[in-house]
């Protein structure tokens, strides 16, 4: 198993002397937002949903990333494919449903190309007198897709290689059995700032105390400790302060550990950025992942979900709002704060100031992201 987690493994979060925050057109410039569009988002690995709902042949997502339109969708053979949204014929947008069932084949609106679940254009009118056409020439074009732990991901980069991309989170996070997990509750908001001070505030506790009083109640905001400190994926675990508690309202839950989580991990909460697309928390008893959507230099999407056991969720007395209400409130609280920094960002008196020992995973990202912007 890749990366497996010791106790040796996790460290204190440090960062260099003179480790300094970046400069302000990082965060506003269109220019930086479009050279990202290109840099990172058209060939990095994005997460586009989840494998759960597509649970039968012909089940399908439409989902916007890198710029593109995409139809996630599973085939008969149970592969999951990722469409360009795009007829081979004229270029009209196939599908404009949010999510649904095609039956059997999907079939442009327009002229009525229709293609297999695999992509395969099967039927094309009136071209059979065409000279020289071929239908094997037109399937729909696709982005690669790379399947983890249940997460859907997709690269607009055809020779991207996910199992090597992927190797240090491959089985990392096993006894979560996050595969297995289902979705129960969603929010989505909408931010006004960049989706790297997202990944940023994600990253440290620095601010816990002021900002998250309630979270700092029930999980030190000191007690971080990373394994992922360098490169795209980035993260430790932070400490419950009592046993048998969880991050949710009252501070308790009844619910059992997800998968085979046991021992010291359910006294912790593991925090992970998944560049440039996911943040993902592992807590005792649940999952909740945050999936990102840069819209513009002072914009951003982000969807919430909360994940838990399917057996959980089959009881009569499931209700995750204490948790969701928990993280809704968290969420809410940073999300402010992230949005007075790219006010300040946008001012004339910024500049660049130091981080502190506690924010090394700051550090650690922008030393990742400039290498892969090229600066």
């Amino acid at each position: 198993m890749s990366g497996v987690l010791t106790m040796e493994t996790f460290v204190r979060p440090s960062v260099g002397s003179g480790a300094t925050t970046l400069d302000a057109a990082w965060y506003t410039s269109p220019q930086v937002f479009a050279a990202e569009q290109e840099r990172i988002f058209a060939c990095r690995w994005l997460c586009a949903g989840r494998a759960e709902s597509l649970a039968r042949a012909g089940d399908f997502f439409t989902v916007e990333l890198g710029g593109e339109n995409l139809i996630i969708a599973r085939d008969a053979a149970n592969a999951i494919h990722a469409f360009y949204n795009v007829c081979r014929h004229r270029g009209t947008r196939l599908c404009e449903r949010p999510a649904g069932r095609f039956l059997g084949s999907i079939q442009c609106p327009y002229h009525g190309w229709t293609y297999g679940l695999d992509g395969e254009l099967k039927v094309a009118r009136n071209m059979a007198e065409v000279a020289a056409f071929d239908r094997a020439e037109y399937p729909l074009k696709e982005a690669a897709v790379g399947l983890w732990e249940g997460f859907i991901f997709i690269n607009h980069d055809r020779g991207a290689n996910f199992e090597r991309d992927f190797a240090p989170l491959i089985g990392r996070f096993e006894r979560w059995n996050l595969g297995a997990l289902r979705t129960a509750r969603t929010i989505s908001y909408d931010l006004a700032c960049n989706w790297k001070l997202i990944f940023l505030n994600y990253s440290e506790c620095y601010h816990c105390p002021l900002v998250h009083p309630q979270l700092d109640k029930l999980s030190p905001s000191d007690s971080g400790r990373n394994d992922l400190s360098e490169g795209p994926f980035l993260g430790g675990y932070s400490e419950l302060r009592e046993a048998d508690t969880s991050l949710t309202m009252t501070g308790r839950t009844r619910r059992a550990p997800v998968g085979e989580v046991d021992g010291a991990d359910l006294q912790r909460v593991y925090y992970y950025t998944i560049f440039p697309s996911l943040l993902l928390s592992l807590h005792p008893d649940y999952a909740m992942v945050h999936y990102l959507k840069p819209v513009a230099p002072g914009r951003t999407e982000v969807l919430c979900a909360w994940l838990f056991d399917p057996t959980t969720i089959a009881r009569p007395d499931f209700d995750p709002s204490d948790a969701v209400d928990f993280w809704d409130l968290t969420n809410r609280q940073d999300w402010h704060v992230n949005e007075l920094t790219q006010l300040g960002l946008s001012s004339r008196a910024y500049s660049p100031g130091p981080y502190s020992n506690a924010e090394g995973l700051l550090g650690a990202f922008d030393r990742y992201y400039r290498s892969v912007m090229g600066a």
